[in-house]
């Protein structure tokens, strides 16, 4: 497990109602959402914009999604998702996360989420924005 100073991003969040399912616990998809929303919050704070980045014609995709469950969310329970991001090869980078309740730090999910940027064409290509960003830091997840 990472301490809190190896983590280029947290952002704390809590679980609401709805998303649990009939057990009481967050319903397993759920999770994606939230891993999704930390990777928009942090590309935000490095100044990659996904709407900017889709009016110029390039589209950053997920093509891989690899979760490991480790104990369940609640409602009403206060989470931190962590992450880092690193180049996986020339036309991939990955975000290494992990969601943790709070206070008590417990991974709650670990997650692999690969993806790609696509050009105009709809082909894999790495926009200057991003190479700079993952060019800057070699943290190994």
């Amino acid at each position: 497990m990472m301490n809190n100073e190896q983590y280029a991003f947290s952002i704390e969040m809590d679980v609401r109602d709805y998303e649990c399912d009939m057990q009481g616990i967050v319903n397993n998809s759920v999770y994606q959402n939230y891993l999704e929303h930390a990777r928009h919050q942090y590309l935000k704070t490095v100044g990659i914009d996904f709407r900017q980045f889709t009016e110029k014609g390039i589209n950053l995709v997920v093509i891989r999604a690899e979760l490991d469950y480790k104990s369940p969310l609640r409602s009403g329970d206060r989470f931190a998702v962590r992450l880092n991001m690193v180049r996986e090869s020339p036309l991939k980078f990955a975000f290494y996360q992990e969601i943790m309740r709070l206070p008590d730090m417990k991974t709650a999910v670990k997650a692999r989420i690969t993806g790609t940027a696509l050009n105009g064409r709809g082909r894999p290509e790495i926009p200057e924005e991003l190479d700079r960003l993952m060019a800057k830091k070699e943290i190994k997840a």
